[in-house]
């Protein structure tokens, strides 16, 4: 930059301004040095002086723009159109130069109103009280359709229910005498009595899932008085009560009540998250197609917790599972077994943040015990690749447990995390085995625009026991869809292939199932395809997400459950994830030490995996034969033994062994997984001698 160049810009006559500016130009190029002349309110570009003449690159008029300064050397024009300039000085003083003469340009280029021409006024304040007038007219109107529409609609449902009991009595139904209750409703136009069946026939829905469609039942399905359909009613109708709302007092297998002092309090808040800026393009742009657990990322973009709390934070609706266990119908628990599978994501739906990955035998425990009735551990078993065990076991009789691991991909719009293993669900009454995989979890604008989660996929719940299955599927957001957008289906099916239950809802907000009472098909589907239509009775709330606390946006969105996860505690082991240094310094707001920490601890990490390699080698080599393994002689006639060789470094052999699980083979699954194989709550329990687990912080 010659010297003249370098020239703050000053004002010349006229009241123009000229002078070099900084303009963005595309995520490649990126900030370009502009010639920029302001003139009778309008702000003109050009690559140099030189193109004055005869090439202008753009213009906007200061007229209507909006001048806003973003930091010290920053500002960006606007005219709430397509046009916007972000614009960079070379100081502090030049871009305040460039504000006051942009203001002032502003200021003298705004239209002011003629005060001496009246009937200019009169006419626009004549113009202004007819339209306010059309205005209050177009209210009137929607209030009244408003209106009339609502009416439409209660017209509609007396008339659906003249018409259902004017079909039963012509069929010669038997209706069941009334009660007292319900002679008050029938002097209101209702004419069914007690457990009618218009009662539930007027509150059917209709609904599209996967390659089926649902219609209400016939009424002949409601009127059945057979052990069947009691035992439905009175199984649907607890459906209705919360989980709290069942009395656990009266039944011999529940436990007693708990004693309020025996729950600890927990915390309800975090520190708010600061607002650091940091461009996450600049960072993965070099990691396009790489696997995301070998990208060096900054705390900045992660969330204080680690991946192992994430897992545990799948029990945030243990009530599913405790309801399942009551149920003496394997179809039925298979409903809310896969309730549960789908409420496990709707703790990610503003989630953006990315979880710790968890060092090598870190782990995580959640005693919940004496609040919830169940304890969870989990435990990172493997590096590479990363790999996490989790057990979990409930007082009330279920058992689950997972092994999760993560292939992930950055495709330079979208970042794609493949949940790789199984979860397994074991209810020690009914000895029902249940198995389920996760779907694929996108993470899109990763470049431009407001990060934002999807769900897709389909997932198969299988009771190896039963041979019950249910498929769910996860609809892909696409912005030319009708369906509601997070839209879960599902069908429950016996051993035979037989469909029993429709389930439907979203995995951000609820889940509804209902029980199928007949099946057809149709070729109503689209593009010709087959499709199957069940009729079915009223469909039943199974599960709701919790709302989130109070100012959760500036606490990383996170649920109740979650802003206790990281919550200090005294008796958990020494290499649990509470007491990891790195994400307790980030929850502080204390980012900068937070990231000198986390390269710490991966040093260590590295470091102390370099050693077990090495005495993998060493254990490997008799003594003689060590002391010829850094130089071998490859000029020899014969080749030389194996055991001389160096090791491959991309094998990684590793003497690493899980502390608290074991690998094992499960003979009711079939597949491979690492299953918890006791000790740690018992050294818990015992005192907490944690002299056996290793040093990872």
């Amino acid at each position: 930059m010659s010297s003249s160049e370098s020239k703050p810009p000053t004002p010349t006559q006229g009241d123009s301004y000229k002078g070099w500016l900084f303009k963005w130009t595309n995520y490649i190029k990126g900030y370009q040095r502009r010639w920029f002349v302001l003139n009778n309110g309008l702000l003109s570009y050009y690559r140099s002086q030189a193109e004055m003449g005869h090439t202008c690159r753009g213009t906007i008029n200061l007229a209507t723009a909006n001048i806003v300064v973003e930091d010290s050397c920053s500002f960006v024009i606007s005219n709430g159109g397509a046009q916007t300039y972000h614009l960079k000085a070379s100081s502090e003083v030049e871009r305040q130069r460039w504000i006051t003469a942009l203001e002032l340009a502003k200021t003298k280029a705004f239209p002011s109103p003629d005060l001496s021409d009246e009937s200019g006024s009169m006419e626009i304040q004549s113009t202004l009280r007819t339209l306010n007038g059309k205005v209050e007219d177009l209210k009137k109107s929607f209030q009244l359709e408003r209106a009339q529409r609502i009416r439409l609609e209660e017209m509609l449902e007396q008339l659906a229910k003249q018409h259902n009991h004017l079909e039963r009595a012509f069929r010669g139904a038997t209706v069941l005498p009334p009660s007292h209750d319900d002679m008050d409703g029938g002097s209101k136009g209702g004419l069914s009595g007690k457990g009618d069946a218009s009662d539930e026939d007027d509150d059917n829905e209709f609904f599209d899932a996967m390659e089926f469609i649902t219609v209400p039942a016939d009424p002949k399905y409601h009127r059945r008085s057979s052990s069947n359909a009691s035992r439905l009613s009175n199984e649907t109708s607890a459906d209705d009560l919360s989980f709290d709302e069942l009395s656990l007092a009266s039944s011999p297998e529940s436990p007693p009540p708990l004693k309020p002092e025996l729950v600890k309090r927990r915390r309800t808040c975090i520190p708010e998250k600061p607002n650091y800026y940091l461009n996450l393009w600049s960072i993965m742009k070099n990691c396009i197609g790489k696997e995301l657990s070998k990208i060096p990322m900054p705390v900045n973009f992660n969330e204080p917790l680690s991946m192992l709390q994430r897992l545990s934070e799948d029990l945030e609706y243990y009530e599913l599972l405790d309801k399942a266990a009551k149920c003496s119908s394997s179809l039925e628990q298979m409903c809310y077994v896969a309730a549960f599978t789908v409420s496990s994501y709707s703790t990610t739906v503003q989630r953006t943040g990315k979880p710790f990955n968890p060092l090598l035998g870190e782990t995580f425990e959640l005693d919940r015990l004496p609040e919830c009735g169940y304890r969870s551990l989990c435990e990172q078993v493997s590096h590479h690749p990363p790999a996490a065990a989790h057990h979990a076991f409930s007082e009330k009789g279920w058992t689950l447990r997972q092994e999760i691991t993560l292939a992930s991909k950055f495709r330079g719009k979208y970042l794609s995390i493949i949940p790789l293993g199984s979860i397994q669900c074991i209810f020690a009454k009914s000895g029902n085995h249940y198995s389920w995989k996760k779907v694929t979890t996108t993470v899109h604008n990763i470049i431009v625009g407001k990060l934002w989660i999807d769900q897709s996929g389909e997932i198969d719940v299988v009771n190896h026991k039963t041979g019950d299955r249910c498929h769910l599927k996860f609809t892909p957001y696409s912005y030319f869809s009708r369906d509601v957008p997070r839209k879960v289906t599902g069908v429950v099916t016996d051993k035979d292939g037989k469909a029993h239950y429709v389930l439907s809802g979203t995995w951000d907000e609820k889940m509804e199932f209902s029980r199928i009472m007949q099946s057809s098909k149709s070729e109503n589907g689209a593009e010709g395809k087959q499709r199957t239509v069940y009729q079915t009775l009223k469909a039943k709330e199974i599960w709701r997400k919790n709302p989130l606390p109070e100012g959760a946006e500036s606490m990383h969105f996170f649920s109740t459950l979650a802003l206790t996860l990281n919550e200090p505690e005294e008796d958990v082991a020494p290499t649990d994830s509470r007491r990891r240094p790195d994400q307790r310094l980030m929850e502080e707001g204390r980012w900068d030490e937070a990231n000198a920490e986390k390269q710490r601890l991966e040093e260590k990490q590295r470091t102390a995996r370099r050693e077990r390699e090495r005495e993998v080698v060493k254990a490997a080599n008799t003594p003689d034969e060590a002391d010829t393994e850094d130089a071998p002689n490859l000029h020899t006639a014969s080749p030389p033994p194996p055991l001389l060789l160096p090791p491959v470094t991309s094998v990684h052999p590793d003497s690493y062994q899980s502390l608290w699980f074991e690998k094992v083979d499960d003979p009711t699954s079939g597949e491979t997984m690492h299953v918890y194989k006791g000790g740690y709550w018992e050294t818990k329990d015992g005192g907490g001698g944690w002299d056996v687990c290793p040093d990872i912080f």
